[in-house]
């Protein structure tokens, strides 16, 4: 790969040059930014003490989030799923309920 597809990101205040196609550029920047601003919350608290160990509690903070997601769905998703199904059996009912008037109609 060229170094045109090397894109520079700054962490907990070091710059890392990392290789990613095109196309991911903005994911790698935004997981970047994500990942900064955890590990200065860990350096905020003054628990943590050490980049090495302030990089291993974000990455088991994120972790964490990430299995805890993905085990309970989302809530506000299927509230929002079930809803347009209602949204769309009430329009097929009427649509329905529409057609069998104008088929009465016409006899």
């Amino acid at each position: 790969m060229s170094s045109s597809n090397s894109v520079t990101v700054q962490i907990l205040d070091k710059e890392y040059s990392i290789i990613c196609p095109q196309e991911e550029r903005s994911n790698l920047v935004s997981a970047a930014r994500y990942l900064d601003g955890k590990m200065r919350e860990i350096r905020s608290s003054g628990k943590v003490i050490g980049a090495d160990r302030i990089a291993v509690m974000a990455a088991l903070n994120i972790t964490h989030d990430l299995l805890h997601r993905q085990e309970r769905p989302d809530v506000q998703a299927s509230a929002t799923t079930r809803e347009q199904v209602r949204d769309l059996l009430d329009r097929v009912d009427l649509v329905l309920a529409t057609d069998s008037d104008t088929s009465k109609a016409d006899s």
